[in-house]
């Protein structure tokens, strides 16, 4: 069976991530050998709770990790992609530590293996069996549209910029393809281009969506223009796109601290 672990971005949902980390029941947990949070220097007890959690229930192979600085939910994913290849996991899951993305729409293709055919097995909110609780109108079209401006540049659908539950192979994670990428929101945009350059083997899988407590981090205009300046970047010159800096301050090395790991972690 390969080796997956779950990656939990985290920052500042101290009131939602018991909900996700409830999400893990014995179904879960018969394909996932390790849930990994990362605490991006949140500003309340989110890494509190974690902890507390990890100590009520100790059959959880949990542990909490925290950024050294506040790197962006794509520099925990750096961080995140670091970890799961120094120890050398198969494969990686994202889950959002929001609540807004559900698990066990992932657990029909871990039964069925079917994640194992593709590098990066990504799940979709606007795609045909997809469910959306609590998400506009205008923010549904906007993200319809720029799915459209993705899939003509990198010549296939796209039905999901990033949504906070996605799969990726860890072996394609290994050379660090995705460092330079922006550390921001927009790192999840940079990853759709630089696999559709490398033709990472790519299937997207509808999702549920609900949004109740959450607060959004996303500036709507000033992402979009970003968003829209990547890809004619892309478009004109994707190699150079591939392999150019677009962080807005470049890091050194990602690194964290471990706070908590429970027993059931070997």
């Amino acid at each position: 069976m390969p080796k997956i672990m779950v990656f939990i971005p985290a920052y500042n949902c101290a009131q939602q991530i018991t909900r996700v980390l409830n999400q893990f029941d014995a179904s879960i947990l018969t394909y996932v050998q390790r849930i990994v949070v990362i605490n991006n220097q949140s500003t309340d007890d989110t890494e509190e709770v974690c902890i507390a959690y990890g100590k009520m229930h100790p059959d959880l192979p949990l542990v909490v990790l925290r950024n050294k600085a506040n790197y962006g939910l794509g520099g925990s994913h750096k961080v995140a992609f670091d970890y799961a290849v120094r120890h050398g996991f198969d494969y990686l899951i994202v889950l959002h530590g929001d609540d807004q993305g559900h698990i066990e729409n992932l657990l029909p293709y871990l039964q069925s293996g079917e994640y194992q055919k593709y590098d990066c097995f990504l799940g979709a909110r606007f795609q045909k069996g997809a469910v959306l609780d609590g998400y506009s109108w205008f923010r549904t079209f906007g993200n319809r549209v720029y799915n459209l401006l993705f899939s003509f540049v990198v010549h296939q659908w796209i039905y999901d910029l990033g949504s906070g539950l996605n799969m990726y192979a860890v072996p394609i994670l290994k050379d660090k393809f995705y460092l330079k990428y922006k550390d921001n929101l927009v790192f999840n945009y940079c990853m759709i281009l630089g696999s559709a350059y490398y033709k990472h083997r790519t299937k997207f899988f509808p999702i549920r969506w609900s949004e109740s407590d959450q607060v959004s981090n996303v500036k709507l205009f000033s992402q979009a223009m970003t968003v829209l300046q990547l890809l004619g970047n892309y478009f004109l010159h994707p190699a150079q796109f591939v392999r150019e800096e677009h962080r807005d301050v470049p890091v050194d090395a990602y690194e964290e601290d471990s706070i908590y790991q429970s027993e059931k972690v070997k």
